[in-house]
């Protein structure tokens, strides 16, 4: 069966509607928003590591998340679904690297109103060029471990294996880049880069290079979230557009250039999302993030954990 856009084979909790609320029901509500929040909250740390290099933002990020889950479909017909995975990563990590040498890299000092809409250009193309290689038909990876129709019981709630995988790997990845932006030389000097590049470039450090390295490690964190929620979530040419919406609300919502940030500002939106449906109905939930996306930008455009920095934002 479906939970909103995740497919889960126990009985819905929409049933809190009918019969009221119960503690089995309510935790089923918080799993599937964690679920949901850890794919946002990914999708965020992919918008918050360009930032981080370049002090911009790219909208096309969901597509990164797009071609990495249809290439690993691809690739899983011709090889084992590890190999699969490894090479949709590379594949959309070079992806990303010639997006920034074509269309970023060459343009001098481009204000942030200009690079919003390069980038939500380049969303767009990367869709259309999608449609023509893989179609509109629906696609989605195997599960890892388990089936569809497997799941974990604990104490009642029931989980899917591949949540598992979603939340484990999220969080690793959370980690590793939190340690490589903060004790990593490569890292420090992407930040730098992002504080104030013509200071960088004075400390030797080759920005150009730093931008497009970002741009590439922005891609292949969005491939690797797409091939791990693949199996859970349906995969299309058109899916890469909605999960960068809520990525960069949830960017917003945490702070612009904070990973850590992003994982509970992804925690909050997934499980507000999640109840959403117990007092309206399912197709009213993406109004959730839209709604808390602008309350952020008029009251704390910094965000919850961010600083009066990020609040720059509003001059575009």
């Amino acid at each position: 069966m479906q939970f909103g856009s995740i497919r889960y084979n126990t009985d819905t909790p929409e049933l809190l509607f009918r019969y009221g609320m119960n503690w089995e029901f309510f935790f089923q509500y918080i799993i599937a928003g964690i679920t949901y929040g850890t794919i946002y909250a990914v999708v965020a740390i992919g918008f918050n590591i360009i930032y981080n290099a370049t002090g911009i933002i790219n909208f096309a990020q969901g597509e990164f998340v797009m071609i990495g889950g249809m290439t690993a479909v691809t690739f899983s017909h011709f090889m084992p679904l590890p190999f699969a995975i490894a090479s949709a990563v590379l594949v959309t990590m070079i992806t990303g690297g010639v997006i920034e040498i074509l269309f970023i890299r060459w343009l001098y000092k481009p204000s942030v109103i200009r690079m919003i809409i390069i980038t939500i250009g380049l969303s767009i193309l990367i869709r259309e060029m999608s449609m023509h290689i893989w179609g509109e038909s629906v696609r989605a990876l195997p599960y890892f471990t388990g089936t569809s129709v497997s799941s974990i019981n604990l104490g009642g709630v029931y989980i899917s294996p591949q949540v598992v995988w979603v939340v484990g790997i999220s969080a690793i990845a959370v980690v590793c880049l939190n340690f490589f932006f903060s004790y990593t030389l490569l890292g420090r000097q992407m930040r730098a880069c992002s504080a104030n590049r013509d200071a960088a470039r004075l400390c030797g450090i080759n920005a150009g290079n730093m931008v497009t390295l970002s741009f590439m490690l922005s891609a292949a964190i969005g491939a690797l979230a797409g091939c791990v929620v693949s199996p859970i979530t349906y995969v299309q040419y058109d899916s890469g557009t909605p999960l960068a919406i809520k990525g960069f609300t949830v960017a917003i919502l945490g702070g612009l250039g904070n990973s850590m940030a992003a994982v509970g500002a992804g925690m909050i939106l997934g499980v507000l999302e999640s109840f959403s449906i117990w007092i309206m109905p399912a197709a009213y939930k993406d109004a959730i993030s839209i709604t808390i996306l602008l309350l952020i930008l008029f009251l704390r455009p910094s965000g919850i954990f961010g600083s009066a920095e990020v609040s720059r934002l509003k001059e575009f």
